[in-house]
Parts: C-alpha cells; structure tokens; sequence
C-alpha cells in the first residue's frame, strides 16, 4: 500500500475504488457455521495487532436507533398526524411551511439521535472488546454515539459529519458551530420538561409546541445568515478543523500498521455507500496476506471471493454477536 498522503477520506475512496474495478465481484458468505465464525473473529481480535472498526448505520440500529415505530411515535406523534409522515427520515422532506415549525421538527431529531444515549448499550459492549486493542475508528455515522460511550476522541474519524454541529449556508464560511445550547432551549421553548434522570419528557398534560419562537430560529453567529446541519450531502459540506486532523490521523493509522497483523472489522456497512468503508476495507486485506477482513451484518454479510480465507462473514444482529463474543449469549 502506498503512503497516503494525509487525506484518509478521499485517498482510501480512491484506492479502493480502484481496486474493485478490477475484482472479480464473485461474493462469498464466509466458510464455516455461524457460531465457528464468531469464534474464529474472538480469535482475531484478540491477536490482531491493530484493528480498523468500520461502522456504518447498522450498528446504531442494532444499538436501538431506529427511525420509526415506538420510539418515531412517542416523539413525533404530533408532526406525524398534521403532516402526514411515518418515520423520521420522511419527516426530513415535509413541507412545514415556516423556519419556526421546521427548526422544532429537526431540535427533537436532533436531541434524540444524538444528545441522548443509544437505548441498547452495543457501543459499551464494543468498547468493552477493544478497549485494549490498538484501534482507530472510522465510520458513516453521524449521532456521536462513539464518544458517548467513552471512545477515544482521537481515535475516532467521523466522515460525514455530526448532528451536533451547525454551518453557514454562506460558502465562504467554512466553520462549524456547536447546537447543544441551542437544541436544549429548543426542547424547553415546545413545553419539554427534564426528569428527575435530565432526561427532556413530555409534560404530565401532554401538551408540546411544534413550533418554536422566531428569536430562537437558529443563525450563523459569524454573520447573521442561515445554518443547516453538518451533513454531507453535497459539495457544501464543511470539513473543519477537526475533520481534516481525523482524517489526517486515519491515513497515517493505516500506514503505520500496513503490513501487521491487523483486524479490518467492518459492522454495519450496507450497500449504499460501499466505497467508504467496504471497498478500501476488501482492498486493504487484498493487499496484506496477515490481513483479516470482518463483517457483521443483518442480512448483507459478503465479502468476495479474492479474500475468502481472510474473511469472516456473521449474518446477524450486531449486538447480540457481540455479547456472544463477550461470553454472555
């Protein structure tokens, strides 16, 4: 493997990228039951000399982080039956027809994807499995939810951005702005009122706003104009500061331990957004016989065929492999 040249993001993407243009693609589901793969993937992990987590949505799934049912109803009853959605991600596309309405949909979507701890403790339990290791992190996910469970902060890479950042929608400002202040006025300015935990809860009459006050519609403190979240969806996506060491740090991470005995775990990964994560995952073991590449995944656990014996493949719900790792399944 080449030396990267400080940009982690783009230069994985990249050779990747180009490494799968010239596989194969035959997929392989893993070899061996389900049960020896997780042994096996115990093995790994406790010899591996580094190990790279790639995490994607699936994990925090796994974690109790879903957009619908009981948790979307409990929060979102209210904007459901007026603007007729079913799940949160539906809500990010309704027409609420004022910044007041909009701004108190998107404080309560925020506050609970990402100021509130995950309702399952899989984060905790993957801490509990590296917490030893020499590991670096680099993920799709945007709830922080690595750092609430007490991950190193600089052994983290989150690609594309944070719920609990703000930025300008003028280009010429590239810096991002913390919202917790603002998310928490927010939830108190629609009638929300903390437990006894700090935890914000309906109040005992039931009654929540879903608007907000038009002082507290959020701006760029910088010059006034309007924010959006730090959500990669476009070239107007602001990689800050921070942005830029961690991805800085995750090339050299994967320079320093490029021929070593190291465990690629990817967890959660699904097909949407492969050239993140997958594909410089399948690539990098490709390209080091003491590699292993892992996968844990409900339903899209593959690797392909160019890899097949370094691969451990565990169709599942990440959570319970991992309490099964643990010893406690």
């Amino acid at each position: 493997m080449n030396r990267f040249f400080h940009d982690g993001y783009r230069d994985t993407i990249q050779s990747g990228y180009n490494a799968v243009r010239n596989y194969d693609l035959q997929l392989s589901r893993g070899l061996g039951k389900v049960d020896e793969q997780i042994r096996r993937l115990r093995t790994e992990l406790d010899t591996a000399d580094a190990v790279v987590i790639g995490a994607g949505a699936g994990l925090s799934t796994s974690a109790g982080f879903v957009y619908s049912g009981e948790r979307f109803e409990l929060w979102f009853h209210d904007f459901a039956r007026k603007y007729g959605f079913g799940d949160m991600y539906g809500g990010g596309f309704a027409d609420f027809g004022s910044d007041e309405v909009f701004w108190a949909y998107w404080a309560r979507y925020i506050y609970i994807n990402r100021y509130m701890d995950a309702p399952k403790p899989v984060y905790n339990d993957l801490l509990n499995l590296v917490e030893d290791k020499d590991f670096f992190v680099i993920t799709t996910n945007v709830d922080h939810q690595f750092q609430r469970a007490g991950f190193d902060k600089s052994r983290l890479f989150y690609t594309q951005g944070d719920f609990g950042l703000f930025q300008s929608t003028n280009p010429s400002i590239r810096e991002t702005f913390d919202n917790e202040s603002w998310v928490m006025k927010a939830m108190e300015a629609q009638g929300y009122v903390r437990d006894d935990s700090g935890i914000f809860r309906e109040p005992e009459n039931g009654k929540v706003l879903m608007s907000i006050p038009s002082d507290l519609v959020p701006t760029c403190p910088v010059d006034g104009s309007k924010v959006v979240m730090n959500l990669r969806s476009d070239d107007s996506f602001v990689e800050n500061e921070g942005w830029r060491r961690a991805s800085e740090a995750y090339s050299d991470y994967l320079y320093e331990h490029r021929n070593l005995h190291v465990l690629y775990l990817e967890l959660g990964v699904g097909s949407n957004t492969p050239v993140i994560i997958k594909y410089p995952f399948w690539q990098m073991t490709a390209s080091n016989p003491k590699a292993v590449y892992a996968c844990i995944n409900y339903g899209e656990a593959y690797s392909i065929r160019q890899i097949e014996k370094q691969s451990i493949c565990i169709d599942g719900d990440i959570g319970i492999v991992l309490k099964k790792m643990r010893g406690e399944e």
